[in-house]
């Protein structure tokens, strides 16, 4: 019975067919909810859920977090993170693990930052502006900086229920800025898990935005007081917090789901 279903589930699988380019693999650096070059600090205090790490610094270059080494000082810990905080001075394995980690993001920023062909109007969509748009499943490129403004953005999938998540990559070579109490939207099924933001210059999330998706940012990004994001910090600088709550997306496949079930 248990091959049937699988039959069953395997054929629906491939009758459905995802929108967009070809994830982004993040390798080991899609284990943490923030990874940085550069340090992280948290003033005043945020909320993270997932693990955070710096690499190749020290501990020193996460502040404002209040940490608690465990005692096997492979980690850390610390009330506004509900996982653990890595830093490449603690004891093995971390360092390699960490290093490991920031060479993924490295790979997966120029994997996603040299994706091709884009679309002639998936590009400089809006002149960078993407206040009040709809987005579809692809792959944008922006020459310049890009904007949301308090119309917000939606980005819209396939509808709920789609085996096969549909995928975005933005492509940025300037900066990434939401203004203040605007909002990213998913809709029909998008997950964030699957919307790759890999930005050339920085992000900035203005108070109490929120944002959706992974960021490979190569310069630095900026989360001011209230503003949260589902998804991922990926930085390859400084990650500067304020009150912010950055939550991990959780992948929400419904194939590993189902072969948990048939298991």
């Amino acid at each position: 019975m248990t091959q049937f279903v699988l039959i069953a589930a395997l054929g629906a699988i491939a009758s459905v067919s995802a929108a967009g380019p070809d994830a982004v693999n993040l390798g080991t650096a899609g284990t943490y909810a923030i990874l940085s070059k550069a340090g992280i600090s948290s003033v005043p205090a945020s909320a993270i859920t997932g693990h955070i790490g710096v690499s190749p610094i020290a501990a020193t270059a996460i502040t404002g977090f209040s940490l608690t080494a465990d005692s096997t000082n492979t980690f850390a810990t610390s009330t506004q993170v509900t996982g653990e905080v890595h830093a490449a001075d603690y004891a093995v394995p971390t360092p390699s693990d960490l290093t490991t980690a920031v060479g993924d993001m490295e790979t997966a920023y120029t994997d996603a930052a040299g994706r091709q062909p884009v679309d002639d109007d998936k590009r400089d969509l809006g002149s960078g502006d993407l206040g009040g748009k709809t987005l579809e499943p692809g792959l944008y490129n922006f020459s310049s900086s890009v904007t949301i403004p308090t119309a917000g953005l939606i980005i819209r999938g396939n509808p709920t229920g789609s085996l096969i998540p549909d995928t975005w990559i933005f492509q940025i070579a300037g900066n990434l800025i939401m203004a203040a109490n605007t909002r990213v939207t998913l809709q029909g099924g998008a997950l964030a898990s699957n919307i790759v933001w890999q930005v050339a210059g920085f992000v900035e999330v203005g108070d109490g935005a929120h944002l959706e998706g992974i960021l490979l940012v190569k310069t630095g990004a900026q989360f001011s007081t209230g503003a949260s994001l589902n998804g991922r910090i990926l930085a390859q600088t400084a990650v500067t917090l304020e009150s912010t709550t950055v939550t991990q997306p959780s992948d929400g496949r419904l194939l590993a789901q189902t072969a948990d079930i048939l298991v």
